[in-house]
């Protein structure tokens, strides 16, 4: 018997490969992780709950960034872990979503702090679910790896859905995804393709209403993609985030093209969707076929809806908007889902020229009434480098420290350098380049604009005050249709005005507001002559 009592103890401290002694190995060692702790778990997330949003993301970020370097956790507990940190994180980023797209209060230095915190997070719950699967895969024979099993469709699934997040922030700044995140999108939804569970609904979120798949969220961040979120202002991208989430069951992911295709994607690249008229260089098995025509039918029925003043009851755009701004984020959509996407009207030309321009209705008014040297010394006059020009408009390319002082909407007045023709003109997109330098998308409205003076007639006489306006020269429509920029809320239905063009008495009818700005409206008036 005092034999065998001393000889186990010999045998087990036998080394293995890596010089550590067995006898450890059947002992399994506990985490070095405060959060292992299940108390100490539900007592952080219990106190980040009713703790400020602002210090609850910046906690739970710090705590995942801390898990990442934790040593001898089960899998299984560690997504465990995981998902309650990025559960208790949620109503605090909804809040701090809200805030951001929402607030007009916010300063620059404010709004800078929220992205910065919010991208944050979504990098490092991305990263730390990333881990996870990674870690399951390597070993998937041990027992975490076997309890975790029944949650891998989660798991997979809410690291799409940080991901798509990724994006989602990226597009608040005009900034796009870069190869890196989207080659991590394609490979996590083709290994869950792989694994047969990319279709399988989850709940993603214990608040979030309605069931998701991996293929779902994959689908989102194709169709985000592809919607053009560079000619939408912040607000007017989450509202488009939470319409593409209403529609996306109506969405078709197929790895074979069908008549009403409209993009295609290569998963196992990091390249993002492109439209299919130009057509896969290489058939491979990781390419997959959006089409967009099911949801579009579906878009359309709720345009004519919310036109008739019927707002459905399943219709979850986390928050309360006016009808008219979902109409116009409705209206955006539309064409990108067609079978025939938007293209470009007109050639572009690079061209290397600098563009001296000024913001706003009251200096294009001064401008084209002829006083343009009176805003010679105007402080807000600025210069850009114009890279690209067409028939329609052009892109120029600003320094990263003009950002937030170019708002989309944006009227301005423009002079090519060397000429002496002002162009009035909208910023209609804006972007962010790789290398530091934001782009802005500028359509011309008009090559010939005049300042005018509008009176409004009542009773059949002319009012003493006048209405500044900008007629816009370049209509090729009706002969006797004007179209004329005014401040914004000038145009009154119910009001006729009086106009003297080049000595030429007329009376203008209104007809309908074509686009309102942020300081301007453009509106159509029938033109009659004074008899």
């Amino acid at each position: 018997m005092a034999s065998m009592h001393y000889n186990c103890p010999l045998h087990l401290a036998t080394r293995d490969e890596a010089g550590l002694p067995m006898i450890l190995k059947l002992f399994p060692q506990r985490p070095d992780h405060l959060l292992a702790d299940g108390k100490e778990l539900k007592r952080i997330t219990a106190e980040l709950l009713v703790e400020r949003p602002g210090n609850a993301v910046d906690e739970v970020t710090s705590w995942l960034e801390s898990l990442k370097h934790a040593r001898n956790f089960r899998v299984d507990h560690y997504f465990d872990v995981l998902r309650q940190l990025d559960d208790a994180a949620q109503p605090h980023l909804r809040r701090l979503a809200r805030d951001y797209v929402q607030s007009p209060h916010l300063s620059p230095a404010e709004q800078s702090r929220i992205w910065t915190r919010c991208r944050g997070f979504w990098n490092e719950v991305a990263a730390s679910y990333s881990l996870c699967l990674a870690r399951a895969r390597l070993d998937p024979r041990s027992k975490g790896s076997e309890a975790l099993k029944a949650s891998l469709p989660l798991a997979e699934a809410r690291l799409l859905a940080a991901r798509r997040c990724q994006l989602k922030w990226l597009a608040y700044r005009y900034a796009a995804g870069g190869a890196e995140l989207w080659q991590a999108l394609g490979a996590s939804y083709l290994a869950a393709e792989q694994a047969g569970y990319a279709q399988k609904s989850v709940q993603l979120y214990p608040a979030q209403h309605g069931l998701s798949n991996v293929q779902q969220q994959y689908a989102h961040a194709l169709v985000f993609c592809s919607s053009s979120m560079d000619g939408l202002t912040p607000e007017q991208i989450e509202l488009a985030d939470r319409l593409i989430a209403h529609f996306l069951s109506a969405f078709v992911l197929s790895p074979t093209p069908r008549t009403d295709s409209v993009y295609w994607v290569d998963a196992a690249t990091g390249e993002p969707p492109t439209r299919l008229s130009r057509r896969p260089g290489v058939i491979r098995p990781s390419l997959r076929y959006l089409s967009p025509a099911p949801a579009l039918a579906a878009l359309d029925e709720l345009v004519h809806r919310l036109e008739h003043g019927d707002l459905p009851a399943n219709l979850n755009l986390g928050g309360e908007y006016p009808p008219k701004l979902v109409l116009a984020v409705l209206r955006h959509l539309r064409p990108y889902w067609a079978l025939q996407p938007p293209q470009r009207q007109h050639r572009r030309h690079a061209i290397r020229t600098q563009m001296t321009v000024l913001e706003g209705f009251e200096q294009c008014y001064m401008v084209f009434a002829g006083a343009a040297l009176q805003l010679q010394d105007d402080p807000a006059r600025q210069k850009w480098l114009v890279d690209n020009i067409s028939l329609g408009g052009f892109r120029a390319l600003l320094d990263r420290s003009s950002e937030g002082t170019v708002r989309l909407g944006a009227l301005l007045c423009m002079q090519a350098e060397g000429g002496d023709n002002w162009l009035l003109g909208v910023v209609r997109r804006l972007g962010a380049l790789p290398d530091g330098v934001a782009t802005v998308g500028v359509q011309v409205l008009s090559r010939r604009a005049r300042s005018v003076d509008l009176r409004p007639r009542r009773s059949g006489f002319a009012a003493a005050v006048a209405i500044p306006g900008i007629c816009l020269g370049d209509d090729h429509g009706a002969a006797d249709v004007l179209r004329i920029l005014l401040p914004l809320g000038g145009f009154q239905v119910r009001d006729n005005l009086d106009l003297n063009l080049d000595g030429r008495l007329s009376v203008l009818v209104p007809l309908e507001v074509e686009e309102s700005g942020g300081d301007f409206e453009i509106a159509r008036f029938r033109q009659e002559p004074v008899g």
